[in-house]
């Protein structure tokens, strides 16, 4: 086979490219090592549609995430994709944090968030009554989606489109040609296949600095380090006790954004996630017990009514991080490699969260990437 555009790896986000260039371009396929969509970062999250608070002005995240919850939920709203549109409390639980949470709001508005309001005990009250607070940023347009209706919504968009999508096939070499790129994929029975693409588009997640290696691109700046985060539920009927997100202060640097409350779109409660960056890059979704404790001891200075019984292992889920333990935030490297030698080769590196959100606003970006 032959391709006019190839797409690297079907999470939320190589989904939410191919879906929007399969209306324009017919010979569009979607490569995948796994047996279905979606089964690293993008299954394993908090599902959150995020409003745009925490990122720098002007940085691809702050921008993306914005544009990218406005077209998530217009986009869900379409098609039918469960979500719940339940609102956020970020919450202030010592005198300290209240200027945390007033320069936080300033942060937002620079990124074009404008709906965000301070409130206080009162407010907190009738909005969540089971929760401790001195004051919180309330956000309204914070949500959750079903993030797998949504990928299988998008997949079958794809197809009804004309793209192709291959799974269990891992993309093992790629070479530069004259007018496009040869791929070589290797199926499950280590049998070989090659093809050209005139465009191929890296959004392998957890595996893209690999992808980029392949097509001669060995950048140690564009190194991913996986950080895992892990999930404890809220045992019910203690989650009727919520009805929203519910966040901490965040972290200084933003490597995690601390323990939280997150519901899903069925109404579960879950803790998480902490943030542990794995010794090697080998994927390790086991949850370790003993964190219980700590979970609650972080969960707890908000919500009174937890005690350790309440909260049980869930699941766990691993970001692809461009930063190491302890240096600042990296934005998202999204960048059509031409000026290195690579015209048509698009690398989307470090797509961690705001990944979810930005998927339909990243789709685009990467559009107006395309020269062919």
């Amino acid at each position: 086979m032959d391709a006019q555009i190839t797409i690297i790896g079907a999470g939320v986000v190589g989904l939410a490219i191919a879906e929007k260039l399969s209306r324009d371009f017919s010979d569009l396929f979607v490569i995948e090592k796994h047996d279905t969509f979606g089964q690293e970062t993008s299954s394993r999250n908090s599902e959150v549609i995020h409003a745009g608070i925490y990122y720098p002005a002007g940085s691809l995240k702050a921008r993306l995430c914005v544009e990218g919850k406005k077209l998530l939920y217009d986009y869900c709203k379409r098609y039918d994709v469960p979500y719940v549109n339940c609102g956020k409390l970020i919450v202030a639980t010592t005198e300290d944090e209240l200027d945390i949470i007033a320069e936080l709001k300033e942060k937002a508005e620079k990124n074009g968030v404008t709906d965000l309001e301070f409130i206080g005990q009162k407010r907190i009250a009738s909005l969540e009554p089971n929760i401790k607070a001195l004051a919180a940023l309330f956000s309204p347009s914070t949500g959750v989606v079903d993030s797998h209706l949504l990928m299988k919504r998008q997949e079958t968009n794809i197809i009804n489109n004309g793209g192709q999508i291959v799974y269990r096939s891992e993309v093992t070499g790629i070479k530069k040609k004259n007018r496009g790129y040869e791929i070589t994929l290797t199926g499950p029975d280590k049998s070989e296949f090659r093809f050209t693409s005139r465009i191929v588009i890296n959004s392998a997640g957890l595996s893209s600095d690999i992808i980029s290696g392949m097509a001669g691109l060995s950048d140690p700046y564009l190194k991913i380090f996986f950080c895992k985060g892990e999930y404890f539920r809220l045992k019910p009927p203690l989650n009727r006790l919520l009805n929203r997100l519910v966040y901490p202060v965040p972290h200084t640097n933003l490597e995690g954004i601390g323990i939280h409350v997150t519901i899903d779109t069925a109404g579960g409660v879950k803790l998480a996630p902490d943030v542990t960056y794995l010794q090697t890059n080998t994927p390790d979704y086991s949850v370790n017990p003993s964190k219980r404790d700590a979970f609650y001891t972080s969960a707890r200075k908000f919500l009174p009514f937890l005690q350790p019984d309440d909260i049980s292992p869930d699941m766990s889920g691993i970001r692809p991080k461009i930063q190491r333990p302890g240096e600042p935030v990296r934005d998202f490297y999204i960048k059509e490699e031409s000026e290195r030698g690579l015209p048509g080769f698009i690398n989307l590196i470090g797509i961690e969260s705001p990944g979810l959100t930005s998927s339909p606003a990243i789709a685009n970006y990467v559009e107006n990437l395309i020269r062919i």
